[in-house]
């Protein structure tokens, strides 16, 4: 780093930064999927990478149609949320026909869900192609800024983090503030005395898995504007996803935040100086070494033993 000068390796430090902004954005919304799904529901889900892809081809698809009809100044918005839907659907249909039967047996669900993640790609690449394929942004996300003559700021970018912070909001107020958070939280911790007084369980699961799903898959519509999408896609963020939660602490939204922007910012600032894989290394290694030390993570979920 000695042949930088103290003013550019500030304005690198920024701009990294801020490019660790945007992979924070997209591990986040998808760690807040696992969060609900690992951390709410005990289910390991390693298809949850192709619910993110499921919202990248729904995304990209769409930008395709609204750019030969000629409205592709308009279409990302609402390509946002049926890139949700798209994803909540198909994550419902999946509890009914296979999650279901294995609550309570997470290595089932690992084994499950990864053999379903295969059957996803395949999917994707019959139907799309092996190559992988970008969407059109519209002009409005096109761009930077500059606050300083040094410094470049992406206005994609700046759009991506708002999403997550709108997203994040939700989240919270959905399980927190919201009747049907109550029941997933009253089901999480006693199923049988949850169906006692009332609590419709079945449902509670199909929608709580949907909802983790649909995350997902705004993670995938969120990805679009910063990188291509392939078949394989997802499978290359569900390592660090499930790293974010798992350092974070299963069942805490806070440390599924504070986590997922210590990895991104460690790996992109690194990256930089050094080579990606070792960025990666040093980053799983400091991360290792806390989890020694604290091993339910760095926000502990708080109950009565």
């Amino acid at each position: 780093m000695g042949e930088y000068s103290a003013s550019e390796l500030w304005s690198i430090v920024v701009m990294q930064g801020f490019s660790g902004l945007s992979l924070f954005s997209v591990l986040l919304l998808m760690a807040l999927g696992l969060a609900i799904i690992f951390g709410q529901m005990g289910v390991i889900n390693m298809a949850h990478g192709e619910f993110m892809a499921i919202g990248a081809y729904t995304t990209v698809m769409l930008s395709k149609v609204a750019v030969e009809y000629g409205f592709g100044n308009l279409y990302f918005l609402p390509a946002i949320a049926v890139s949700f839907a798209m994803a909540f659907l198909t994550g419902y249909l999946v509890e009914i026909g296979l999650i279901r039967y294995l609550y309570k047996r997470p290595l089932d669900t690992l084994l499950a869900t990864w053999g379903l993640s295969l059957i996803m790609q395949q999917t994707f690449r019959s139907t799309f192609g092996a190559k992988e394929v970008s969407a059109e942004l519209p002009p409005w996300m096109m761009g930077s800024f500059k606050p300083t003559e040094t410094v470049d700021i992406p206005i994609n970018g700046v759009f991506v983090m708002g999403l997550t912070a709108f997203v994040c909001l939700g989240v919270f107020l959905f399980l927190f503030r919201a009747r049907w958070g109550l029941q997933a939280r009253a089901t999480t911790q006693n199923r049988v005395m949850a169906g006692a007084v009332g609590i419709n369980t079945k449902k509670v699961d199909r929608v709580t898995f949907a909802l983790g799903c649909g995350i997902a898959g705004l993670a995938g519509a969120a990805f679009t504007t910063i990188a291509s999408t392939g078949p394989t896609t997802g499978s290359l963020y569900i390592v660090d996803s499930f790293m974010v939660v798992v350092f974070g602490g299963a069942a805490s939204l806070m440390g599924t935040v504070v986590s997922a922007f210590g990895i991104a910012q460690a790996q992109s600032i690194l990256q930089f100086f050094i080579t990606s894989s070792m960025g990666k290394v040093a980053t799983l290694l400091v991360i290792v070494t806390i989890l020694m030390i604290r091993p339910e993570g760095l926000f502990a979920a708080k109950v009565r033993r």
